[in-house]
Formats: structure tokens, sequence, C-alpha cells
């Protein structure tokens, strides 16, 4: 809750994200690194402008639900809740450690403001879509459905058969977004197993697409805010972002999909992203 940040300030709140994302892995000395900091644009925006939620009451019965099926990109969604005040920053430092509520994908009773548990991919939309549908049956007109998909986890035959079942039942309050970064942990997706043409692939199941750049904070809101207008059909959004952004060696690098930096790639990556790739003095230059 609260007031929504201006177009600059939600750039600046991603690159603030970004930062936190490097400390954190580096401390960690696990997790992934590229889906996460390709993801910081979109869940600034929905976090500081999209989203209807509330910190300090994390199970208010108003809210709004993101499910996040790529829970392996969890990291980014941590770092979020810390800087919308689900709870301290300091507690960062703690992924993945042992008894940690930060575990390398989300656990729902472990941390208020998760709504779902996920690790195995494929899973998130059907559990998004039965959500919607039982707001409908509740009569729950206010609050919608979000839900984040890897494209590699588009490989899962489950996704195509919750894509169906949106297709038949159409909620009305289900969004859907495809975080298109073209890498999963074996190479590129176009390699390991093709999903072109995604677009007519999910127009041919019966959903409105929506196509956008997934790193243009202007773009991630409009196109959430034409989806809500869009009540014939359920919606997804094809968000095709950069793995690894704003990382110069990490971008577009299907290595680092799983993999944290050391002590030297975090300074290098920390100084990347606090000078903006050069563009900026630093303090510690």
């Amino acid at each position: 809750m609260g007031g929504k940040l201006t177009t600059k300030e939600l750039q600046k709140k991603a690159n603030d994200i970004r930062v936190d994302i490097i400390r954190m892995l580096e401390h960690a000395g696990s997790g992934h690194s590229a889906g996460p900091l390709g993801l910081a644009d979109i869940f600034s925006a929905l976090y500081f402008h999209i989203l209807k939620h509330d910190p300090k009451n994390p199970d208010w019965q108003e809210r709004d639900i993101l499910v996040q099926s790529n829970g392996h990109c969890v990291p980014v969604r941590y770092v979020t809740m810390a800087h919308a005040g689900y709870f301290p920053k300091a507690e960062l430092m703690t992924l993945r450690k042992f008894g940690s509520r930060l575990q390398g994908h989300p656990e729902r009773l472990r941390l208020p403001g998760l709504e779902t548990t996920s690790g195995p991919l494929g899973s998130g939309l059907s559990q998004a879509t039965g959500m919607a549908l039982a707001l409908k049956m509740d009569n729950a007109r206010d609050r919608r459905v979000y839900v984040l998909l890897s494209d590699g986890e588009l490989d899962e035959g489950n996704s195509w058969e919750a894509a169906m079942l949106g297709a038949k039942y159409n909620p009305g309050n289900l969004i859907a977004l495809v975080d298109r970064n073209n890498i999963q942990i074996d190479g590129p997706t176009e390699t390991v197993m093709p999903l072109e043409s995604l677009r007519a692939k999910w127009e041919a199941f019966g959903w409105f697409v929506l196509e956008i750049n997934g790193n243009d904070i202007e773009a991630i809101i409009g196109a959430y805010d034409m989806a809500k207008a869009i009540v014939e059909k359920p919606v997804v959004i094809i968000a095709h972002t950069v793995p690894g952004k704003g990382v110069d060696f990490m971008e577009y690098d299907f290595h680092w999909h799983g993999k944290p930096p050391d002590h030297k790639e975090a300074i290098k990556a920390l100084h990347e992203l606090r000078t903006l790739g050069g563009k900026i003095k630093s303090e510690h230059q």
C-alpha cells in the first residue's frame, strides 16, 4: 500500500534491487543470477506501482495475489519484498542458510507474503488459475491474480494444460507474464527446446497476448494496465528481458542461469550497477 513510485523512482529501485541481489548471492555462495537480475524492473513495477498489497498485513483480505512459478528466480522477490518493508534488509544475508526463511526456492509457510511454494517448474499457472477461479466464485471482483512464468518451464506440458483451463473458464482476473529471456540451465531455449512462435502458441490456446520489452518500466506498467481492461480472454504478457541485466559479463550468458558471483565477480558487478555501466562517477572511483 502507499503511494505509487514514478518511472524514474522505479528505475532507481530496480537498480538498487540488482545491487542487493548480487550482494546476497555472493554471501550465500549459491543461487541464480541471470534471471533475478533480468526481472528486477518487473518486480519493481509490481511491488511499487501495480500490486494491491500491504507489507504490514501480508494476509490482507483485499490483496492481489502474486504467484511465482519460476521459483528459482526468487532472489529478486526476496530483495523486492525487503525493500517494500516485509522484513528487514539485513535478513537478505541469510539466503539459503539452514533454518532461514529465505530458501533457494520460495516456501509459503516460512515467509509471510509468499502465496505458494514453488520449485518444480510448470505448476504455477495451474495454481494461479485455480486461485483466480476461487476468487471469482467468492465474488472478489477487485482482486487479481498475477503469475510469473519462465520461458524454459513452457517445455512442461503442465503449463499448456493450465493454458487450456484458463482459456476455457476465463476467470477475468488472471494475468500471466512469461519472462522471455531465451536461456535455461542447459543453454539457449531455442537450442534446448524451441518455443517459437511463442505468441502464436498462446494465441492458439485462446489467450490475448501482449508483447513488451520487459526491462522498460513504462512498457511494463502499460501492459498491465491494458491487461486489466481485457475481459473477453485471459491475458499473457510476453516480456522480453535481458538475463543478467545491468552486469555486462553476465548479460545473455546462460552459464549464469544457476551460478552466483564469487567475490571478485561481485565487486565488478556492483561497480557496474552503482555507476550504471560507467555512465556516472562512483564515489569509490
